[in-house]
């Protein structure tokens, strides 16, 4: 699932992060201090207005600019903040960049309640009165609609808490929105941004509760990519971190006391694991994580040990962490009780005629127009999917037209055997009743209707209600609205290379 960066705004087109707009005289020399120390410390670049420039009655047109080339403004609310004609100005030019731009406004409650801003009663009535003495009615219902329109956004309340804590709580949960913004540095990667922007809408950051995601499809999709771009994203956000790549492999080679000792070393850097069995580890795990906010990534889970003795249950781990799990099988995931499953789809056309033409020419169309035709075929034959896009491009890249002709045509005959291997692993996991349903789709009753196909099944005793069930959930079938089975076309291409080798030469016995 690889693509160019996006070229929509996003964080890096802005100077500032943070706008903080605040009553001088109320919050200036405590709480606001605090806060804008605890977002620089965080690494989030803030503004926040020179003392100098509230000496003068009209607001100064450096803060409109700065307003303006933030992601996002702090608005603290304080008892006088409706007072100053100069912090309602501010105000306004926020309310009209939310309103024009979709610029995000954040309201924290500084012991002010919101009814009062929303109706302009109690304090806020009483500075308004004298605002009427001084002000032409325009500027004060401009005024009053912006204290209204922000009064109602869900905010942050102090609420007599301790403000080191409330401080902490607000800069995670602006880190945690920003995360969501941070463009995808990796060059090649095309079509991401969507997929990451609802892989967050699923991972929900800043909550203060563990959740786990799976995200699941068939082989080569990108799952893999779209978690590691997501884990660099989020990872600053965490006390702790661990990315465990290739888990099934690593499990069947080395075990899982192994990626257990992989996983502790990742977190607490520093310290050295001796232990030598799962229950051992399961043990440590469990008691030194329990209280830290962690990101860990399992990539490529096929067995429901492994998530037993890698992230075990949720107080296994503090407040705040997140879990992603990679895999082609989402019956695991539903057995292992997660919170939601992302499911990723293939490219469609033109995303993946550009990821082609960026990895194989290094632009985003073809260069020659005698590679015009070959291109669309070699990407029609791909179907979306970014590892048969990958493996073809490094097949064809630095080769003549002739030479690709000549590749195009052997496609038509022999498929590509890397990609066919690839996707093979799924199969290669089934049961043998489960083999044989999906030989027979994928050589049979591929896009035929689901009930005619189960009747057929069901004659030949391979337990259908079951089989089918297994095929979809381990990412290898899917059923349409129209009740159709449908088989992606290298997974069918696969399933018939498969039946044809089963006897080479004597067809009959295939």
């Amino acid at each position: 699932m690889l693509s160019l960066p996006s070229t929509s705004s996003s964080i890096s087109r802005k100077k500032y992060d943070v706008f903080l707009s605040f009553r001088g005289e109320d919050t200036r020399k405590n709480f606001t201090d605090h806060l804008y120390h605890a977002l620089k410390r965080s690494g989030i670049i803030t503004f926040k207005d020179d003392p100098k420039l509230e000496a003068g009655e009209e607001i100064a047109p450096d803060l409109f600019k700065a307003i303006q080339q933030s992601w996002c403004s702090v608005i603290v609310f304080s008892e006088s903040y409706a007072s100053s004609g100069w912090c309602l100005d501010e105000l306004s030019e926020i309310v009209k960049q939310k309103n024009d731009k979709g610029y995000k406004v954040f309201p924290v409650f500084y012991d002010v309640d919101p009814s009062d801003l929303r109706k302009q009663k109690g304090k806020v009535e009483e500075a308004f009165a004298e605002h009427k003495k001084r002000y032409d009615e325009d500027k004060l219902q401009r005024w009053r609609n912006a204290l209204t329109q922000v009064a109602n956004i869900k905010g942050w309340h102090l609420n007599h808490r301790h403000e080191t804590e409330f401080i902490g709580d607000i800069v995670k949960k602006i880190l945690a929105k920003l995360c969501e913004t941070y463009p995808t540095v990796h060059d090649e990667l095309v079509g991401i941004s969507s997929r990451l922007e609802e892989l967050y809408a699923k991972i929900d950051i800043g909550e203060d509760d563990v959740r786990i995601i799976g995200i699941c499809e068939m082989g080569g999709i990108g799952k893999t990519t779209l978690a590691r771009v997501a884990y660099t994203q989020m990872s600053s956000h965490f006390e702790c971190k661990s990315f465990l790549a290739d888990v099934r492999d690593i499990s069947n080679k080395l075990g899982l006391v192994s990626l257990q000792k992989q996983l502790l070393s990742q977190v607490l850097p520093d310290e050295c694991f001796s232990f030598f069995n799962v229950y051992e580890g399961n043990v440590i795990i469990n008691h030194r994580l329990s209280n830290k906010s962690v990101l860990i990534v399992l990539d490529d889970v096929d067995n429901l040990q492994h998530l037993k003795c890698l992230v075990g249950r949720r107080d296994w781990f503090g407040l705040g962490s997140r879990i992603i799990i990679t895999t082609r099988d989402e019956h695991l995931l539903r057995s292992y009780r997660v919170d939601d499953v992302y499911k990723p789809t293939t490219l469609n056309d033109n995303d993946a005629l550009r990821l082609f033409n960026f990895k194989a020419f290094g632009c985003e169309k073809v260069p020659k127009e005698d590679f015009i035709e070959l291109v669309q075929h070699v990407v029609g034959y791909a179907g979306g999917l970014p590892l048969a896009l990958e493996v073809l491009d490094s097949f064809l890249c630095d080769r003549d037209a002739s030479q690709w002709r000549s590749a195009k045509e052997r496609l038509k005959r022999d498929s590509n055997k890397e990609i066919l291997d690839r996707l093979q692993i799924s199969f290669d996991g089934l049961e043998e009743t489960e083999k044989n349903i999906f030989l027979d789709i994928a050589c049979f009753f591929n896009r035929e209707e689901k009930d005619f196909v189960m009747k057929v099944l069901d004659g030949c005793e391979f337990f259908p209600d079951i089989g089918i069930d297994v095929l979809i959930k381990k990412s290898l079938l899917t059923v349409n609205k129209y009740n159709q089975l449908r088989m992606h076309d290298l997974l069918q291409e696969m399933g018939r290379k498969i039946v044809r080798e089963k006897s080479i030469d004597e067809l009959g016995k295939r």
